[in-house]
């Protein structure tokens, strides 16, 4: 069954994010609506202070809205408390960033196995999914290596087996291409493509037009507001 076809995973109503700053009331986010649907690949694009980053907190249940509708997976999520919120974001959307975030000293297998330590996963389960993660990124052979002994490719590779190895059906990446050369980007976009034929919904935010026309759908952010939504293929400007 093809995306579009599918059940709407994530539906925004309203949703607006406030921010007080020097006396003044600013948005963030200015009534955003917006469904995104299981197995889809989206892009969301902006130029700096558009909200893209700000949308991307709240759709990863990292931040809370100061108004409006978030159902996830149909339930409620806006209003959750932290823990609820934390519990949520943990078994459904797994996170890649510009920076991967790895723990410098530990090695690449420990730090895939993480959220598995997290999750309350006995030892011998972490390490045989985190070893399955790293094979499935094509990192089967540097499982004992620490993160500065990686390249920015393969350093990207285990952020992204890490955030794989909940299973969760959502993953959020956040500039994944940004530190990376341009071998190194062809090899993580194809591992994003790989992930969504396999029926993951992946968001992706990025600065860059070449990077977002790979996605099946892209939302550009503009103003705290989405102000074009376009299939894959459409070459977009941010400027």
């Amino acid at each position: 069954m093809e995306a579009k076809e599918m059940p709407a995973t994530i539906r925004l109503h309203g949703i607006r994010k406030l921010y007080r700053i020097g006396g003044e009331t600013l948005a963030a986010l200015d009534g955003i609506d917006l469904e995104i649907r299981r197995g889809e690949f989206a892009a969301l694009m902006g130029p700096s202070g558009s909200g893209k980053s700000t949308l991307m907190n709240i759709l990863g249940c990292l931040d809370r809205p100061s108004a409006g509708s978030y159902l996830l997976d149909g339930a409620e999520v806006a209003g959750l408390s932290d823990d609820a919120l934390a519990a949520t974001r943990n078994k459904k959307i797994g996170f890649v960033f510009q920076n991967f975030n790895l723990l410098p000293r530990i090695s690449a297998l420990d730090n895939v196995a993480l959220p598995l330590v997290y999750a309350g996963v006995g030892r011998h389960e972490r390490t045989e999914r985190a070893q399955e993660m790293l094979a499935a990124v094509g990192l089967s052979d540097r499982g004992t290596h620490l993160p500065n002994e990686l390249s920015g490719g393969q350093r990207q590779r285990v952020a992204i087996a890490r955030a794989l190895v909940n299973d969760p059906h959502i993953i959020m990446a956040d500039e994944p291409t940004g530190n990376l050369d341009t071998k190194s980007t062809k090899e993580i976009m194809e591992i994003f493509e790989r992930m969504h034929e396999k029926g993951h919904t992946i968001i992706l935010v990025t600065h860059e037009p070449e990077i977002a026309v790979r996605a099946s759908r892209q939302l550009l952010v503009r103003d705290g507001r989405i102000t074009r939504d376009e299939g894959k293929g459409v070459a977009m400007d941010v400027v």
